[in-house]
């Protein structure tokens, strides 16, 4: 079973930048499109991002377009979102998931999920 870790959230101040990775262990990535997602405290969970398998394909929420920007290397089994001009309102645990065949926003679309990452933007 594929599994997905996430690291490189923490706290940052308004206008910052973090760079999230996710990584695979014991599959490749090749295959799958992997989707960005965060929830904020007391809402629900938002997709904001997602790269296609072979990177051909990205899409991003209104919310973070031109600010981030996801990619990947699948030599290293890896997706990252890089985040730029941070905002309170990015403040959430942001996931990254996998799924087949096609991008989605849609979380109950998306088969692997990782544990999580923490950012926090606050002065």
């Amino acid at each position: 079973q594929l599994q997905l870790v996430e690291s490189g959230g923490g706290l940052v101040q308004p206008g910052g930048s973090l760079r999230l990775s996710c990584a695979a262990s014991r599959f490749t990535l090749d295959y799958y499109n992997i989707g960005w997602f965060l929830q904020a405290p007391g809402k629900e969970r938002e997709g904001i991002s997602c790269i296609s398998s072979s990177s051909y394909s990205t899409n991003y929420a209104d919310s973070v377009k031109g600010r981030f920007t996801i990619s990947r290397d699948n030599a290293k089994k890896t997706v990252y979102l890089q985040m730029n001009s941070l905002k309170p309102e990015d403040t959430a645990v942001y996931y990254c998931a996998a799924k087949l065949h096609y991008c989605s926003g849609y979380g109950h679309e998306y088969n692997y999920w990782g544990q999580g990452t923490q950012v926090t933007v606050s002065s």
